[in-house]
C-alpha cells in the first residue's frame, strides 16, 4: 500500500501560493506568519482583522483541484492508496474526489470557525458575511469570544487523532510519496523518516530540495502537474 503526504507545492497549480517556496508567501511578506501564529492572533485586534481579510481575498476559497489531485484520486481508485496525508488546508483533494475517511488534515481546514473560549462552530462563509456587513474581527455570538478558522496554527498542537493515523499509515506502507512540502516543518516531516525506518520506499516530487532527499529511491523536480500523474500511471500499472 502507498501513503502519500502532500503540502502546498500540490496546490500551486489551483492558484494557490506555497510558503516557503521561491515565490512563497512567507519570502515575499515575512510578517505575514504573524497572521497565522496563535499567540500574535489573540493579543493583537489588528492581526486578527489582516488575517481574516487574507482569509477573505484568499484563492484558496475558489480554487478547483488541478492534474496532481485528480491522479491521487486514480491512486485510491486502484486500492493502492492507504491514507493521504496533508498539510494543506484548503480542501481540494476532497474536491478530486479523494475518499474524506482516507483524508488526514494535519494542519486543518480553512472552511470551518471556532470560538477559542467556548469552542462554538460556525462556518467560514458566515464569518465573511458579518466581516461583509462591517464587523472586522467578529466575536462568537454564543459567549463573545475570540473566533478563528479551524486550521492549526503555530502554536497550536495537532489534531491527536489524525496525527496517530499518519503515523500508522508511514509504519505500514510499503511506498511513501512526498509531494509539494518542503519537508520542514515537525512533526509532520518526521513521518518520512519514521516511513523510512520501517522500511518503505520514499519518493520525493518537489521541486526545491528537502532534509529528506539523501533517504529518497527517487527524487523528482519535474512540475507537479506534470510528474504526479505520471508517477500514478507508473505506480498503476
Amino acid at each position: 500500500m502507498i501513503t502519500v503526504m502532500t503540502g502546498a507545492g500540490i496546490s500551486t497549480d489551483s492558484g494557490i501560493p506555497d510558503f516557503r517556496g521561491p515565490t512563497g508567501l512567507w519570502r515575499n511578506d515575512p510578517d505575514h506568519e504573524k497572521l497565522v501564529t496563535l499567540d500574535y492572533y489573540l493579543a493583537d485586534p489588528e492581526i486578527r482583522r489582516r488575517s481574516w481579510r487574507f482569509r477573505r481575498e484568499s484563492p484558496a476559497r475558489t480554487a478547483a483541484p488541478n492534474a496532481a489531485h485528480l491522479a491521487l484520486v486514480e491512486l485510491e481508485r486502484a486500492g493502492l492508496l492507504d491514507r493521504l496525508v496533508t498539510q494543506n488546508i484548503d480542501g481540494l483533494h476532497q474536491k478530486a474526489g479523494s475518499s474524506p475517511d482516507l483524508v488526514l488534515e494535519l494542519h486543518g481546514n480553512m472552511s470551518g470557525v471556532l470560538c477559542v473560549s467556548c469552542g462554538s462552530r460556525s462556518t467560514l462563509a458566515e464569518a465573511l458575511d458579518r466581516i461583509d456587513a462591517g464587523e472586522a474581527d467578529p466575536a462568537c455570538h454564543e459567549c463573545g469570544g475570540i473566533l478563528k478558522t479551524t486550521t492549526v496554527m503555530f502554536g497550536e498542537t495537532l489534531p491527536e487523532e489524525a496525527v496517530a493515523e499518519a503515523v500508522q499509515a508511514a509504519r505500514r506502507c510499503r511506498t511513501f510519496l512526498a509531494i509539494g512540502t518542503s519537508l520542514q516543518v515537525q512533526p509532520a516531516a518526521s513521518l518520512v523518516g519514521l516511513a523510512v525506518r520501517s522500511g518503505a520506499h520514499l519518493v520525493i516530487v518537489n521541486a526545491e530540495p528537502t532534509p529528506y532527499d539523501d533517504f529518497a529511491e527517487e527524487v523528482i523536480r519535474d512540475p507537479i502537474g506534470e510528474a504526479v500523474p505520471r508517477l500514478v500511471a507508473r505506480l498503476i500499472a
